[in-house]
């Protein structure tokens, strides 16, 4: 019997790259401020404020973590599904440092929800952050998938 692996692996390697390119492109909060200013950064915006204000070290960490980790993963990734005799195996330590991507997520939930109860300001979640969730869910399945191939070889 045909494993569905070569079929829905490049799908929802698609999906997740799709959806990691519009989660960091797109705004991912709205923070209103006294009715008459508002903020929308997305993930890009807050790595390049970050660094234009000059924390270059938070800005080098966010990018690393929640840009650089995630793209080589989806590379990686790629690069599993589209093999052709073999399965390239993702490294473990790579596997456990992808995981801090969802921190991202994590940490927008709590801006969120800080603003919300501080009352000095009113913040809702954006596309951005539902797409960069869908991708941090979707890479962590095709990530499954793989492993799953790579055993049955």
């Amino acid at each position: 019997m045909a494993q569905p692996y070569p079929l829905l692996l490049p799908l929802i390697l698609f999906a997740a790259t799709f959806c990691f390119a519009l989660g960091i492109v797109m705004p991912l909060i709205q923070v209103d401020r006294l009715y008459f200013f508002a903020d929308q950064p997305s993930l890009i915006g807050i790595v390049a404020g970050l660094w234009d204000q000059g924390d270059v070290l938070l800005a080098g960490v966010i990018g690393l973590f929640s840009l650089g980790f995630p793209a080589l993963k989806l590379a990686l990734l790629h690069c599993a599904a589209y093999a052709e005799h073999h399965s390239p195996r993702i490294p473990a330590w790579f596997r456990a440092l992808a995981n801090w991507s969802m921190l991202d997520v994590v940490l927008v939930a709590l801006v969120v929800f800080a603003a919300k109860t501080s009352g000095l300001a009113t913040a809702f979640t954006k596309p951005g952050l539902w797409f960069f969730a869908a991708s941090v869910l979707l890479t962590a399945a095709a990530s499954a998938l793989a492993k799953r191939a790579a055993a049955d070889h």
